[in-house]
């Protein structure tokens, strides 16, 4: 297991940078793990030129073949989803229990395979005329696919998998502070035989970002992140007219209603809410409204759920929670809880330190929770990125819509309900780009997923997620 950093352009392994490095630091001890090359202008121009040469290969080869390449990809990734699960963690700290993101980006990958020798055109009739006209999805060239630190693997299925399967070649960014599964695959896509430099793998800061979204001959861009981060994105693709696909934030509502299976909707709730990646998720459920006459039974068993949570070293597979990814993350989440509890938003349930100890060296807060919360404070409001969830209650399903779309966000909404008739109302009223019914946000290639609002905009998954990384062309024959 490699966790030396570097970057991966033309299909060799380099160390050498003009962009500087960073000390990556495990989040589990507050310990170095490596010492991470940063991508600079120049090495973002070497791997834009190596991404054209490697599209032009690309592109020369059958459909057949580069569907069956596609697939050797995947069986690659299947070989080594232990080593990709355990550079997750070492990555950002994510409990080894839910650190197999490699087995999602075997399935987008298996997916978008079978897409690359189907149809994109079509031949339409014209009008006074029997000229023969096409419609025609190309490839865009090269893109740029920028990876949060909470997930590369996940981001690297839903938008590398579609974008070689519409015939680019990719520059893949990932963070600086979770550069070691995104390299690993990189290395996969060499082995598997792709073109080398159709995936180029440089993890940067924000000098080595900048440089790729205002590339030129970088042709769209695909950006998974914070809000304040896309907008400089946007501004630095105006540039050159670049357009940009943005999958962003949250503050997502759980709605439970009274006819649910209470301790079904707890350990959901719970799952979705502050302990999957402790809360470090855009899909995390951090407004839980509970209806008003089972709110006090919901609310004892949400927060034994949150209790009993396992916690602890991230490669012990017993553990369910982990830390959160920096001092800084910490210390914030930290600083929101305290300003929370003073100015009595809330009644604070359980949690709201951080954990000493044997994990006091590491960045650990404990699961929060915060009972009868005001949805217009900023505990409500604002995206905290940690495992810090509110509880609120409704008495009707007209209130329970209106508190849940009572926000800026709109990625995710979850309904808990056995009421077939309103889990459709309820669905379709909710201003989000997913609505997951009596289950978690389980994405699947087969579903787009993106937001509403200030969530972002273009799609992944699904044909929809194709078409992202395809552009439209017409071409008219006249026949005299």
């Amino acid at each position: 297991m490699n966790l030396s950093g570097g970057l991966l352009i033309a299909g060799d392994r380099i160390t050498r940078s003009s962009g500087g490095t960073h000390e990556h630091i495990y989040p589990a001890t507050g310990q170095p793990n490596a010492s991470v090359p940063l991508a600079g202008a120049a090495e973002i121009n070497e791997a834009v030129a190596a991404a054209w040469d490697a599209h032009r290969e690309w592109m020369s080869l059958t459909a057949d073949r580069r569907r069956d390449l596609l697939i050797d990809l995947a069986d690659a990734v299947h070989d080594n989803l232990d080593e990709l699960a355990r550079l997750n963690v070492h990555d950002y700290a994510v409990p080894i229990s839910f650190a197999h993101n490699g087995i999602l980006l075997e399935r987008f990958l298996r997916h978008f395979a079978g897409y690359v020798d189907k149809p994109h055109g079509i031949s339409t009739p014209v009008a006074e005329s029997f000229d023969v006209n096409l419609v025609e999805r190309e490839p865009y060239g090269v893109v740029g696919v920028i990876t949060p630190w909470n997930g590369a693997l996940v981001v690297i299925g839903s938008c590398v998998a579609p974008a070689l399967a519409a015939g680019n070649a990719v520059v893949l960014k990932p963070s600086e502070v979770a550069p070691f599964a995104a390299l690993r695959f990189g290395e996969l896509c060499v082995a598997a035989g792709l073109p080398a430099g159709l995936v180029n793998v440089v993890p940067a800061g924000p000098e080595g970002g900048n440089a790729l979204v205002r590339h030129p001959d970088v042709r769209k861009i695909h950006f998974t992140g914070g809000g304040a981060t896309a907008r400089n994105v946007l501004k630095a693709a105006a540039t050159n007219l670049t357009p940009v696909v943005a999958e962003l934030g949250g503050k997502s509502a759980c709605v439970v209603f009274d006819d649910a299976d209470l301790d079904a909707a707890a350990v959901l709730a719970a799952h979705q809410g502050p302990l999957i990646q402790s809360g470090q998720s855009c899909a995390c459920a951090s407004r839980i409204l509970v209806h008003e006459s089972v709110y006090d039974a919901f609310a004892e068993r949400f927060v034994a759920v949150v209790k009993a949570a396992t916690v602890g070293d991230p490669l012990d597979p017993g553990v369910v929670f982990g830390p959160v990814i920096s001092q800084a993350a910490a210390d914030r989440i930290v600083a929101e809880i305290e300003e929370a509890a003073g100015s009595k938003v809330g009644e604070l349930l359980t949690g709201g330190t951080r954990l000493g100890g044997a994990l006091a060296a590491g960045y650990y807060i404990e699961p929060t929770v915060f009972g009868g919360v005001d949805n217009n404070s900023t505990l409500a409001q604002t995206e905290t990125f940690g495992p810090v969830v509110s509880l609120m209650k409704f008495g009707s399903e007209d209130e329970a819509a209106r508190i849940a779309n009572d926000t800026p966000y709109g990625l995710n909404a979850f309904v808990q309900t056995r009421d077939l008739a309103r889990a459709h109302r309820m669905a379709r009223r909710l201003e989000a780009g997913s609505v997951w019914i009596n289950t978690f946000s389980d994405i699947s290639p087969q579903g787009p997923y993106g937001g509403f609002k200030q969530s972002g905009f273009g799609r992944t998954g699904g044909v929809e997620g194709l078409y992202e990384f395809l552009q439209v062309k017409n071409i008219r024959i006249g026949m005299g």
